[in-house]
């Protein structure tokens, strides 16, 4: 990738140069592997993805005119091996009102700055799309039940297809993957899946489990069913009032009058 060793305002500068890139896929983890192909075929930089609806995702990267056209294409071919190519498009410079409409400005003033993570750094992504809700709740159930890995969270893209998203070592998150297909065939129907075994860190900004980071798994806490039978209260003889002692009759005529009426029901 670039290297941005000046200042910040310097690589602004620069990023606002180079060539702009978009490959579409009608896949969210299509155009996730695209995006990884991208990222590690020329020196380029992952700006995000637009989700128009009705499936079509599409992954946006800048970097230098010959970066960028070696980028786009090697995601095409990827998308296309996927079966779930829709379009690609290369801008060698691009008029600068486009840094501002599109949702990338932040971005690249991170990119300028040098910010990084590393959080998946020797830990996999995988992805399973399903059509319809139930079938990729009955997935992410199957993965988790099958290995060692973490739901970071899902992503839905229109057109009935939703996305849950995993993490765990390479082996954990391919035997994961594998239940998971095969339990969304049973309840519904699958679209897509894939493993990434090391994402690159710019990646993993683009991606929900950035921001939805487990540590630690979480017990999970159930409601208390207020509705459970009582066991039945034993019953407790109570003395007759006239035979107990004087002093225990004095005491008891000092009680609050609430206290005192509910002794007199006794009698």
């Amino acid at each position: 990738m670039h290297s941005y060793n000046k200042s910040s305002s310097q690589g602004r500068e620069k990023i606002k140069g180079d060539a702009l890139g978009l490959v579409s896929t009608s896949s969210f983890p299509a155009i996730v592997g695209t995006a990884d192909m991208m990222l590690k075929s020329a020196g380029v930089h992952l700006v995000g993805y637009e989700k128009i609806g009705g499936g079509h995702c599409t992954a946006v990267i800048r970097g230098g005119v010959a970066d960028v056209r070696l980028a786009v294409e090697a995601g095409e071919q990827t998308a296309k091996q996927f079966g779930q190519f829709i379009s690609s498009l290369v801008i060698p410079r691009p008029y600068p009102n486009l840094n501002i409409v599109l949702p990338i400005t932040s971005k690249l003033s991170n990119i300028a700055q040098g910010a990084s993570y590393n959080r998946l750094s020797n830990q996999a992504v995988g992805l399973v799309e399903t059509i319809g809700f139930p079938a990729m709740v009955g997935a992410s159930d199957a993965m988790l039940k099958s290995a060692d890995v973490q739901l970071a969270a899902y992503e839905k893209i229109g057109a009935g297809l939703c996305t849950a998203i995993i993490r765990g070592s390479v082996a954990n998150v391919a035997v994961a993957v594998e239940a998971g297909m095969y339990e969304a065939e049973r309840i519904g129907e699958l679209s897509a899946v894939m493993v990434i075994p090391r994402p690159l860190d710019e990646l993993e900004q683009t991606l929900p489990v950035a921001s939805c980071w487990i540590e630690e798994r979480q017990p999970v806490r159930l409601p208390i069913n207020i509705k459970e039978q009582v066991g039945e209260a034993e019953l407790i003889e109570l003395p007759e009032l006239n035979k107990l002692p004087e002093k225990v009759l004095e005491e008891i005529s000092i009680l609050p009058e609430v206290e005192r009426l509910e002794m007199g029901e006794l009698e």
